[in-house]
């Protein structure tokens, strides 16, 4: 461990704390902050909470992880999460029907038709910017009213800044609320070359789809849809507000997620200043892919070291007082050092797909290592030593430099629990490598650690 060792992320006390009811995944694109959210639901359903699981992951690995053909806007039960009591349901954010929803539920079944129907509204609600980070938002606000769970666990948008997350529902709660009617009216009174060009100011926030559509369609559109939302617009922002609040009260934690990598952990950091500066409550810091090592008693430059002189029909330590590579047992037959035994035992170490090879090539050079001569230099089973020899050199150099890049993020915020989620040999497929997970996150360190 480095020097400045973080506090341990205490998950499954999170998870067991009935006075927890919202977790909130949040963090830069590609770190597994999908993967987290559904770990998380599976280890809480089966330590006896009702959960359900909101992602806006449009991979749909987490249907295909949980054993569900799909996922839409409706939560659905997940079989095979064995709990004392608990249960788990999984939905993915449809962003537009949620829009369709929010429009349904606070309009008269004639205006609504209408405004569904509105080509402004249609480009509106699949393709401004921000919209799927408020629907999240939006969706959360009507999960947590309707109280049917007693967790909620959310997956962040993939934004192309996790900032996104906390800002967006603000950008589209203020377009969308009275000032916004105010705006595209104004065109419409004005008329001419003069009202069109007073739009195309407004219109400079919209998305590629909304910039294609021109001159008077547009203006009767932009009409038609005002006509009939008037009435709604200052709900948008409120609604905004309210699950704003919500965010920052008793009962949610946000986990931000990120790889061992200097740019996930730099996001990683301005969002636990964000955090903060907006007043909402922080968990810890969930810190995937983290690799380790079960021969970490040898160094990197002492497997290279040995690797070399291996490779060169040496011996691996020269220093007075110490054992080489190949000592003459009672019989006279060479044995194989600790060197070799931290090699052999680093292949415990390595990929799952490559578990068997690399094993067995280390028992081959262990044979080759007994049957061969001293004086003879370095053989086959010396070449498949010190392969194996430089693998853990390498993995030894990838442990250091996580752990560098762990350990400024940790100098820079002393306050942040930290799990650490030992890497998996592969993808996550199904609820078994989420029940990993989910070990793995409670333990919050690495193997070999």
């Amino acid at each position: 461990m480095g020097l400045d060792t973080p506090q341990r992320l205490a998950v499954d006390a999170l998870l067991d704390d009935p006075k927890t009811r919202i977790i909130v995944c949040c963090g830069a694109g590609g770190v597994g902050k999908t993967t987290t959210a559904a770990a998380l639901g599976v280890r809480a359903a089966e330590r006896g909470r009702k959960v359900v699981v909101l992602t806006i992951d449009p991979a749909r690995r987490l249907a295909q992880s949980m054993g569900i053909d799909s996922l839409d806007n409706t939560p659905r039960r997940v079989e095979g999460v064995d709990g004392d009591g608990g249960e788990l349901h999984a939905m993915m954010l449809d962003m537009k029907r949620t829009f369709d929803e929010i429009v349904e539920a606070h309009a008269d079944r004639e205006r609504a038709r209408a405004i569904l129907a509105n080509p402004f509204y249609q480009s509106l609600s699949a393709g401004f910017a921000g919209t799927q980070e408020y629907m999240a938002m939006e969706k959360l606000g009507q999960l947590r009213a309707k109280d049917d769970w007693d967790l909620i666990v959310v997956d962040t948008p993939p934004s192309r800044s996790a900032l996104d997350f906390l800002d967006a529902p603000k950008r589209l709660g203020s377009f969308l609320d009275g000032k916004f009617i105010r705006v595209l009216m104004a065109p419409a009174k004005v008329g001419g070359r003069a009202g069109m060009k007073f739009l195309n100011v407004g219109m400079s926030m919209m998305t590629g789809t909304l910039s294609k559509l021109m001159g008077a369609s547009l203006l009767k559109d932009v009409q038609t849809f005002v006509a009939a939302m008037d009435t709604m617009f200052g709900g948008f922002r409120t609604r905004a507000d309210a699950t704003f609040r919500l965010l920052q009260a008793p009962g949610t934690a946000f986990l931000v997620v990120a790889a061992p990598e200097p740019d996930a952990l730099r996001e990683a950091a301005y969002f636990v200043e964000r955090l903060a500066a907006e007043s909402m409550p922080l968990a810890g810091l969930v810190l995937n892919r983290v690799h380790g090592s079960d021969a970490r008693q040898l160094s990197a430059e002492r497997a290279l070291a040995a690797a070399e002189n291996l490779e060169e029909g040496g011996i691996v330590d020269q220093e007075p007082g110490k054992a080489g590579l190949r000592d003459a047992t009672d019989d006279g037959s060479p044995a194989v050092d600790d060197a070799d035994g931290d090699a052999e035992s680093h292949a415990e170490d390595v990929d799952s797909a490559e578990h068997a090879e690399h094993a067995e090539a280390a028992g081959n050079a262990r044979d080759a290592e007994g049957t061969g001569s001293p004086a003879t230099g370095a053989g086959p089973g010396d070449a498949v030593t010190a392969g194996l020899l430089r693998l853990h050199a390498e993995r030894m150099q990838v442990i250091a430099r996580e752990q560098r890049t762990r350990d400024r993020f940790t100098s820079l915020h002393p306050e942040v629990a930290v799990a650490e989620v030992a890497a998996l040999p592969g993808d996550v497929h199904d609820l078994a490598g989420l029940r990993a997970i989910g070990e793995r996150l409670a333990a919050g360190v690495p193997a070999g650690a």
